[in-house]
Formats: C-alpha cells, structure tokens, sequence
C-alpha cells in the first residue's frame, strides 16, 4: 500500500494554501517527502462535501486529516465523499465519533476517567427538563461538585455561569448552571448534556487544586484550534493542572507530550493503565490527555478525542508524529 497522504484545510482567502494554524505541520510533512491535500473545511460544515474536496485528486489512495473538528456527521459526508473519489480515510466514520465524542469511548475508559452520565439532545430539542436533570444527578451519585459539558466541549470561560457546579443536591444550582450551558452552545451543542464528576488534581507547582475533568476540551465546530483548548482550572487556583497529551497510533504511543494550552509544561505520565483501553476502544488514531491525581497516587484519564482534530503545542517536533502516520 502507498504512504498515506494527509488532508488539511485550506486557508481561507488563499485556497491553494494551508491554513495558517496548521502550515507548520503541512511543512513538516514536505520535508519527510509526504504527500498534503487540501479542504475547504467551512464548504464541509455547510454541507458541500463535494464542493469541499474538489482539490484531492481522485485515486490517491489512503488518506489522513489533520484539522479543525467537525461534528461526525459531517465527517461521515466527508468520508462517503472522498471514497468516491478514490481516496480511503484511515479513520472511519464510526471510528471518528467513538472517540471524538464522549459517549463513544466512556464506556471502554469508565474508572480511569472521572464518573460521567449524559442526557441525549435532538439538534432542535430544548434545555434538559428537571425530571431529566434529576435523574442524571441520581446516576451520579446525588451529591458533590460537577461540571458541565456536551459530548465534545465545555465552557471553561464560562466557568461559575456555564460549567462548574458546586453541589449537585442543589437541583435550582444544577438547572441553572445547565441552562446557561446549553443556551450558549446554541448550535454548536454537540449531541447532549454532560454531568461529569469533579475531581482533585495536582497543580503545577506541586500543590493540590481542586480541577476539573475538562482538560483537553474541544472547541466549536469550526471555530477553535483542533483539540487545542483545556479546561483545566482550579477553583480559586492559580497554577495549571499537570497534565499531558499522549498521541496513540494502532495501540502505541507515538508522541508524548504537554497539552497545547501549556506547551512550557514537562510531564512523563505513566501508560500502564492507559494502554488496556486505548486498545480497547478499537480507534487507530487517538489521543489521551491525562492529569495527575493530587494525592500522588497516578493519573487520570480526562479527556480522550480523535487524534486527526487534537491540537499540537505550536513550534513542538512532529517529526516522529507524522513519520508514524506515514508509515502505516
């Protein structure tokens, strides 16, 4: 089989070109001799896949993307477009969502990551009702802090109005904290509502904080660096979490490294308990990011995502990152 190429999205007022967040990249790989392709990632999430990959040639075989995010099922259109064209996506549609969305890849991580439960949302649908709401809470234990986010993304920015909340028995707390949730993800809600439980995790300055398991939450679609914001935060903290990005390519770490939004950290977690369900999830391409417990006691899983949409810290060596691509 011929190396694979890699697909990025084109910048938009000079289409012939990368975009400028991921020209480094498209770079790098013309420097180890690979093959780039281009899409036009805004005619994607309008729903003109054709339109969009009008500049990959037909026949060109295997193909990887390293891009924004999309939700899946405009990568599923981008997928059945490439296909009949000749070009075969590495990660596949299904494969895409397990672990680009949360429901897809708790199960497989539940008790290495912090304990989650979800409540489906058509596109059109409205806010949780309290019914809905009181239930999720009941599955979650009942009592304590949690955050807010849906399948892909939370709102950190947003942290007391929109994220965090301090008490779950606090049913008029919960409510609020979601409604304003969902009210500004709008039309970027991706498929539902998520409880997911607080934790306390290590800071950088070896104190304990109380953090969040949105590290490594993905911005909107289209509108933020792929994978490239974290939640990390502590409450009424001033120090980072500790924490790490572990890029995995059929089962092995290729790339271990800082999150994007920390790039001056330096973190070597421990992938004993990490490797099982990574292996598990059945994915090619993946990445974790992984905080260290406060107590010492090892690390967590915080986040997993789809390692064609994570982001990069700007200026690392993807070097070994996009040989191990091209090489499969």
């Amino acid at each position: 089989m011929p190396a694979p190429g890699i697909i990025f999205p084109a910048d938009p007022l000079h289409p012939r070109r990368p975009d400028p967040h991921f020209a480094w990249e498209a770079r790098t790989l013309r420097e180890l001799g690979g093959e780039q392709y281009l899409v036009d990632h805004d005619a994607l999430l309008a729903g003109e896949a054709e339109d969009a990959v009008r500049r990959v040639p037909r026949d060109c075989g295997p193909v990887w993307y390293r891009g924004w995010m999309m939700p899946s099922a405009d990568y599923a259109a981008f997928a059945r477009t490439l296909a009949g064209r000749g070009a075969s996506l590495l990660t596949s549609a299904p494969a895409y969502a397990s672990a680009h969305e949360l429901p897809g890849w708790y199960g497989v991580f539940e008790g290495a990551t912090p304990q989650s439960v979800w409540i489906p949302l058509a596109p059109t649908a409205a806010r949780p009702g309290p019914e809905q709401l009181a239930a999720a809470v009941a599955r979650l234990g009942g009592h304590g802090p949690a955050i807010v986010k849906d399948y892909v993304k939370s709102r950190k920015d947003e942290w007391d109005e929109a994220c965090y909340i301090p008490e779950l028995a606090d049913p008029a707390a919960v409510g609020r904290v979601v409604a304003r949730f969902v009210d500004l993800q709008g039309d970027f809600l991706a498929g539902g509502v998520v409880l997911r439980r607080f934790e306390e995790f290590a800071r950088a300055d070896d104190t304990a904080v109380d953090s969040t398991s949105v590290v490594g939450a993905h911005g909107p679609s289209g509108g933020e660096p792929a994978g490239g914001t974290s939640a990390a935060r502590g409450a009424g903290g001033n120090g980072r979490t500790v924490e790490a990005r572990v890029w995995w390519l059929d089962g092995e770490p290729v790339l271990v490294g800082p999150h994007p939004d920390a790039p001056e950290q330096s973190a070597e977690p421990d992938l004993t308990a990490v490797r099982p369900p990574v292996r598990a999830l059945g994915c090619r391409f993946v990445t974790t990011d992984l905080a260290s417990r406060a107590d010492g006691s090892g690390w967590r899983v915080v986040e997993v995502g789809d390692g064609q949409v994570s982001g990069l810290p700007r200026g690392g060596d993807v070097t070994g990152l996009l040989s191990a691509l091209l090489a499969v």
